[in-house]
């Protein structure tokens, strides 16, 4: 490892974003880093697409790599959030409309494709603005940027007379990995052509570096002379991400498993071009429900706006947080998990003092930004308000009260600003999701006798001990005198008879919060339920 800036904190914090933070701190090394010339993270993004949840995730964790880096440093930094709008637009995208004008379109910069939303001046600069309004709306520290405004106000001047110093040594490097077609024609230059207005994948016949410029010939046989720089031409990607990282000097920037290989063809042309490769992470791709990857195109994962409707912001951030170097699966059921892992992570770091270095390990320290809020945690998880709201049919807020209330009677929506939002996605959620697929089950000769004996028990409880642990531990006992192993076979009864589901929150909990006698009314009623109602 070369010399570098020392370290503020010391040991390093076990958390991933801190690994990645002394990593670019090791490729920093001990160079001047200024105001004026900070440390330099990138994110890209490509508006052929409406912006998904991968975009996000990518911006979120390179933001959280960014803050474990000033804790561990101090050094300045910026956090350039790149669109590469001037990309051709290859397919319509099967999720918006004017489909039809979109293909008139195909082949042309997406900066200079019609906005088929009819919002915006271009395709691009409608994806852009939506790119822009998420990221905002979860107040990312970041500075946006244009492709085709970098390639037209000449910010890639330089860096593109350099790729035509070294077109040779490019294509050399590029060209094993094409096929023998494709490899005869290629070049890391692609020319807007003058009239059609189409970005041109075509050979080249001759490359002037002294010039700036490069000919070609069209399909009609016409030949150009076009200059690389002020947004006459743009290189192909891979030589585009390398040109991108040389001219920028970009320090840091993550990609997808599936990049790996046109990651390392791109730092194979930024050294070319005399530049040195940023360091990264590599994470694992976000699967559907069907293990599918998720798509821009498709739209088969969930959006920012769907995820938003069910639960709140962070959330999302900690499902962000999680692992991002395994593959998860992201559909609608990840998001009650994703809420609870959340609140868990803020309960454990509101019992920290603010100096315990555990804290920097702590999910919630990166998603508060160092700054976990007083109130940010709730008394009663999502899962648990899910339940209630499952068991109750609740169709309006203060359904959900009554019960929370009885839990804890001082709950209110003002004194626990974090529930009540959790209270609101839990309609929302339980509508959509939870009452349409219950699928109560009529219990077996033994479970009704259980739950018959569950009862009883419970009735003898009214007017005594109703703690959470005390109604668990009941539970318990009856599973155990009535021999159900392993004993998580008498909770899935539960669930599965009284809850209409196949999982569900701690029973103790559950019988405090709905209450000992409207659980004993709900058993009452599944002991009566005929095989595969809906209560």
């Amino acid at each position: 490892m070369s010399e570098q800036h020392p370290a503020l904190i010391s040991p390093l914090p076990k958390s991933w974003p801190f690994e990645e933070a002394a990593k670019l701190s090791a490729h920093v090394g001990a160079r001047a880093v200024t105001a004026d010339k900070p440390v330099l993270l990138e994110t890209g993004y490509g508006p052929s697409g409406l912006p998904h949840i991968g975009t996000f995730g990518e911006v979120a964790r390179t933001s959280w790599v960014r803050q474990a880096f000033t804790k561990l440093t101090g050094l300045p930094t910026r956090l350039l959030a790149f669109s590469d709008d001037m990309d051709a637009l290859r397919k319509v995208p099967e999720n918006v409309p004017n489909q039809e004008m979109l293909r008139q379109y195909i082949g042309k910069p997406l900066s200079r494709v019609p906005d088929p939303f009819g919002t915006h001046e271009s395709f691009a600069a409608h994806n852009n603005a939506r790119l822009r309004s998420f990221l905002d709306g979860f107040g990312f520290d970041y500075e946006f940027a244009s492709s085709t405004q970098y390639y037209e106000g000449g910010r890639f001047d330089a860096a593109l007379k350099r790729v035509l110093e070294v077109h040779d040594q490019i294509v050399a490097v590029i060209a094993p990995t094409l096929g023998e077609e494709r490899r005869a024609t290629y070049s890391p230059v692609l020319p807007i052509h003058p009239r059609t207005g189409q970005v041109m994948q075509v050979k080249m016949d001759a490359i002037d570096p002294v010039a700036g410029t490069v000919r070609w010939t069209d399909e009609e046989g016409e030949t150009f002379e076009t200059p690389v720089t002020g947004g006459h031409a743009k290189m192909q990607w891979k030589a585009d991400w390398a040109m991108r990282w040389y001219a920028l000097g970009v320090d840091y920037e993550m990609s997808g498993k599936d990049l790996i290989d046109s990651v390392r063809l791109s730092g194979r042309i930024c050294r070319i071009l005399g530049g040195q490769p940023p360091a990264g992470l590599t994470y694992e791709l976000f699967l559907d429900q069907n293990g599918q990857k998720i798509s821009k195109s498709k739209g088969n994962g969930i959006s920012v706006e769907e995820w938003l409707r069910y639960a709140p912001p962070e959330s999302l951030g900690q499902y962000m947080f999680n692992a991002p170097q395994r593959a998860k699966r992201l559909f609608f059921d990840v998001i009650p998990k994703a809420t609870d892992e959340y609140l868990a992570h803020v309960g454990k770091a509101r019992a920290m003092e603010p100096a315990d270095p555990v804290l920097l390990t702590n999910p919630a320290w990166f998603i508060h930004k160092g700054a976990i809020p007083a109130d940010a945690g709730s008394p009663v998880t999502f899962g648990m308000l899910l339940n209630l709201a499952s068991v109750a049919n609740a169709e309006t807020p203060d359904v959900l009260w009554k019960f929370i209330q009885r839990y804890d009677a001082n709950a209110t929506p003002e004194s626990c600003p974090m529930l009540a939002r959790l209270v609101e996605y839990a309609i929302v959620y339980y509508a959509d999701f939870v009452r349409p697929t219950k699928q109560y089950r009529a219990p077996e000769a033994h479970e009704r006798k259980a739950l018959a004996d569950l009862a009883q028990a419970l009735r003898g409880m009214e007017g005594g001990d109703v703690s959470p642990d005390a109604c668990q531990n009941l539970v318990f006992e009856i599973g155990k005198t009535h021999g159900f192993e392993p004993l998580r076979a008498w909770f899935g009864c539960l669930y599965e008879v009284l809850l209409g589901q196949k999982e569900g929150p701690r029973f103790g909990i559950f019988v405090a919060l709905y209450g000992v006698a409207e659980t004993v009314a709900l058993i009452e009623a599944a002991l009566t339920r005929a095989e595969g109602t809906a209560a």
